[in-house]
């Protein structure tokens, strides 16, 4: 396990680091293009072929959408465990959620006669990516569809790869059911992206797409952005533990490996400013790692010899600093005083403070949203909420005593721009008391 003294790399070494995954996105970019471009032209025929060559499956007698007797069988499936688990998370995250609900139209009086506000309405539709390939993921479909019914969105569609009998995750179309999904369709990757960016026979384009996936999904949703919301970029799962010496090693090494887990192109990263933590912790993560089956083995193994390892800091305040400038997708803080070290981070898509917040409480049943941004745009994008499914309409009226008294500086500005039409529309008005 490899131990990384910070201070000590060349700045090509740290800018490697930094960079992460979203190296292996740009690479596949071309191969990702010529997907879109045939989903585009060809529409289901091309999504029943990538479904043959990606996902192993023929699914053209049983076709893209998902039937009531699909969700029947769904349901009928997943033990009463299973269902009790989902159903406490699912009301976790809508109590969390509820807060996000804007109220309706508000307006203020800007100067006397002179009224604006912001209007609120939610988007058309909303297509939410919900990954498969790795594993089985109805907590990201919740984490999704709760936040869009919340807000109102009057089509919600989920895309989702079928497994290799052309089913789709019975948790999945059970918790769909929970959250008021209208549509779930049986296809997924980059052409799953790019049937809701274009839309098919089968499957109507909708106006925002969001949700987690692999580098072919984000690469899809990177090229799609200029002409459907793609909204934020949620790439690879990436995770930092910042850390001083007072932490139990063991359950730092426990809760590093968990969005290890999630593919070979996932980042886990131990920030700290304790070397003797930091051995202890590479001494603990071998034998941890050969316990776990396959291929979550595989998984971890690649992430600790690629995206992932141990970086010793010379302080904590330049472990605050890394942490800052890297802006994790999540963010664990293991320092003595957390709410101290929280204090000097800016940058995190979720920060989880003290030990009794594994991120695996969080991704499932905390309540707090766990599709965050990855890449580093924790820098300038939020969790997804309800807001990212509300758009805002600015509203204006105006009395005749408004409009005098903003007569002259529009005319004033619309002049020094040289704005004729602009100045005209005042100049050239008759007086609100003809």
């Amino acid at each position: 396990m490899k131990i990384i003294f910070w201070e000590s790399l060349k700045e090509e070494e740290k800018n490697q680091l930094l960079r992460r995954s979203e190296t292996n996105i740009d690479e596949i970019m071309d191969d990702v293009r010529s997907i879109l471009a045939k989903v585009r032209k060809e529409g289901d025929s091309a999504l029943f072929h990538f479904s043959k060559a990606f996902d192993k499956t023929d699914i053209t007698s049983i076709g893209l959408r998902a039937k009531d007797e699909d969700f029947s069988r769904a349901e009928s499936a997943l033990s009463g465990e299973v269902k009790e688990a989902l159903t406490y998370s699912i009301e976790n995250v809508q109590s969390f959620h509820k807060d996000q609900v804007p109220r309706e139209m508000r307006l203020k009086e800007i100067r006397p006669g002179i009224i604006a506000g912001e209007r609120p309405t939610p988007v058309d539709s909303a297509g939410l990516y919900v990954p498969r390939g790795r594993g089985s993921f109805p907590s990201m479909l919740y984490m999704l569809a709760v936040p869009a019914a919340l807000a109102g969105v009057p089509r919600i569609v989920v895309v989702t790869p079928p497994n290799p009998d052309g089913s789709i995750d019975p948790a999945c179309l059970y918790t769909a059911r929970l959250c008021g999904v209208h549509e779930v369709y049986r296809t997924g990757g980059a052409q799953g992206i790019a049937a809701l960016g274009y839309g098919t026979e089968s499957i109507e384009k909708v106006v925002k797409i969001i949700g987690p996936g692999s580098k072919y999904v984000a690469s899809a949703k990177r090229i799609l952005s200029s002409i459907v919301d793609t909204g934020l970029p949620a790439g690879p799962s990436e995770s930092i533990i910042i850390a001083d010496e007072t932490p139990d090693p063991e359950t730092v090494a426990l809760d590093l490996l968990i969005e290890a887990e999630h593919g070979s192109d996932s980042s886990a990263i131990l920030i700290t400013s304790s070397r003797s933590l930091g051995e202890k912790v590479a001494e603990l993560l071998p034998g941890m790692i050969q316990e776990l089956p396959e291929p979550r083995k595989t998984f971890v193994q690649d992430v600790f010899s690629g995206y992932g390892g141990i970086i010793v800091t010379e302080s904590r305040d330049v472990a605050v600093d890394l942490v800052n400038t890297f802006a994790p997708e999540h963010l664990q803080i293991r320092t003595s005083d957390p709410f101290q070290t929280l204090s000097g981070i800016r940058n995190a898509g979720e920060i989880l403070l003290g030990k009794h917040v594994p991120f695996s409480a969080a991704n499932y049943s905390i309540g707090a949203n766990a599709v965050l941004p990855t890449g580093g745009m924790a820098r300038t994008f939020s969790p997804v909420s309800v807001r990212d499914f509300i758009k805002y309409s600015s509203v204006v009226y105006m009395t005749g005593a408004g409009y005098e008294s903003i007569r002259k500086p529009v005319i004033e500005l619309a002049d020094y721009e040289g704005f004729i039409t602009h100045g005209n529309a005042l100049k050239k008005r008759k007086s609100p008391d003809d």
